[in-house]
């Protein structure tokens, strides 16, 4: 599923690049050919097309991308990060060995008289 879905989000940005690229920013663009005549999808009609769509692109991208973050979170009970992966597991207090220090014993010489 989270592979379906990341492909169903570099298809729609594929999509929304190129509805943006054919858009001009001064009203141009796609609607630019049918400014001589006035067709069914005439200039105000083609850049409402492509307005609407690039907004309902971006909605679509981003409510794909709320639903990726889902399925990453809830897909797998692994450990996170390597800390958990490498953590011991606590010991009992009965079994932890003993590691009070000891200090070097000085050899005892004896008096010499």
């Amino acid at each position: 599923m989270y592979i379906f879905i990341t492909i169903l989000i570099l298809i729609a940005a594929i999509l929304m690049i190129l509805i943006v690229l054919v858009q001009n920013s001064k009203g141009g663009g796609l609607a630019a050919g049918f400014s001589s005549s006035n067709q069914i999808m005439g200039v105000r009609k083609t850049t409402d097309f492509l307005e609407k769509a690039t907004w309902a692109l971006a909605a679509t991208i981003i409510v794909l991308s709320i639903l990726t973050a889902k399925f990453t979170t809830s897909r797998s009970n692994l450990p996170q990060s390597q800390i958990e992966v490498q953590q011991p597991a606590p010991l009992a207090p009965t079994t932890a060995p003993d590691v009070t220090p000891t200090l070097p014993v000085q050899p005892v010489t004896p008096p010499t008289e």
